[in-house]
C-alpha cells in the first residue's frame, strides 16, 4: 500500500527500494500486457506501468494516485497517462479493459460507504468484458501480528544514507479494521517520520458480497502469487472480477 508518508518526496524516492522483489508484479504484468487499455489505481511510482511499456505494451496505460510526490517519480516516463487524484474524481465510462489495484491498496477503503463508492466507480470504468484485479490480505492469517518494531527494513536513499523502516500496531483487529503506524528513521535526519494508517481486512464471503452488490462477479480467486487455490491458510485473497449485470436498486 502507499502510505501517506510517501507524500514526502524524499520517502517517495525510497518506495521502489522498499518494495524490491515484489512477487505481485509477476502475477499482474501478464494481465496488463494482454489488455488493450489499463488503469492502475494507487499506482504509486508507476513501476508496473513502466515495466509494461518497457516490454512493448502499445495500448493505453493510465496511472491514478493521490500523492504528488509519488507521481513525480512515475512521470519519469511520459508515454503513460498520470493523473493526480483518487476514485472520487474519476469520470471514465467503459474505457478500460483492465483495472488493477496492487500493493494491498484495496484495504484502505475502511467504511462500507466508501468501499461501495469505489467499486461503483471501478465498475463504470470497465468495458463490457473488462476485468478488475486486486488483492487483500487474508484476515484468517492475522498478518498484522508480525508488524512489530523488530521487523525492520533497511534501504539506502539517493544520498547514500541508510534509512530504517518498521510498522507497529496500535489497535489490533476490531470489526475487521487494524490501526498501525509506519516509521522511517535515519542517523542523518533531525527526527523520525511517522504516520498512522488504517486498513480493513475483509474475509472471502464479505468481499464477494460487496463485489456482487456493486455489479461485479468474481471470476477467479487465488491464495498466493503462484495462483494456488484460496484456503484458510492462504496469505492473500487475490481476486479477478468482471463486470456483471447492473446492481439492484
Amino acid at each position: 500500500m502507499v502510505d501517506r508518508l510517501f507524500a514526502d518526496p524524499r520517502l517517495a524516492r525510497l518506495y521502489d527500494s522498499l518494495c524490491a522483489g515484489r512477487r505481485d508484479f509477476d502475477f499482474y504484468l501478464p494481465m496488463v500486457m494482454s489488455a488493450g487499455s489499463v488503469l492502475d489505481i494507487g499506482c504509486g511510482t508507476g513501476q508496473l506501468l513502466h515495466l509494461a511499456r518497457e516490454l512493448g505494451h502499445a495500448g493505453r496505460l493510465c496511472g491514478l494516485d493521490p500523492a504528488a510526490a509519488m507521481l513525480e517519480q512515475a512521470r519519469q516516463r511520459s508515454d503513460v497517462e498520470w493523473i493526480l487524484g483518487d476514485l472520487s474524481c474519476a469520470a471514465w465510462d467503459r474505457e478500460f479493459d483492465l483495472v488493477v489495484m496492487t500493493g494491498h491498496a484495496f484495504q484502505v477503503f475502511v467504511e462500507d460507504e466508501e468501499l461501495r463508492a469505489a467499486l461503483a466507480a471501478i465498475r463504470s470504468t470497465l468495458t463490457a468484458d473488462g476485468r478488475f484485479a486486486f488483492e487483500t490480505r487474508n484476515p484468517l492469517v492475522r498478518d498484522w501480528e508480525r508488524w512489530t518494531p523488530d521487523d525492520v527494513v533497511e534501504v539506502t536513499d539517493d544520498e547514500g544514507v541508510v534509512v530504517r523502516s518498521w510498522h507497529e500496531v496500535e489497535a489490533p483487529l476490531d470489526e475487521g479494521v487494524v490501526r498501525f503506524t509506519q516509521t522511517f528513521a535515519s542517523p542523518g535526519w533531525d527526527r523520525p517520520r511517522t504516520s498512522r494508517s488504517t486498513l480493513r481486512f475483509l474475509d472471502r464471503a464479505a468481499l464477494t458480497s460487496l463485489l456482487t452488490s456493486a455489479g461485479l462477479a468474481v471470476e477467479e480467486q487465488f491464495g498466493d502469487w503462484s495462483r494456488s487455490p484460496l484456503t484458510d491458510t492462504s496469505p492473500e485473497i487475490i481476486t479477478i472480477a468482471r463486470r456483471s449485470a447492473p446492481p439492484a436498486r
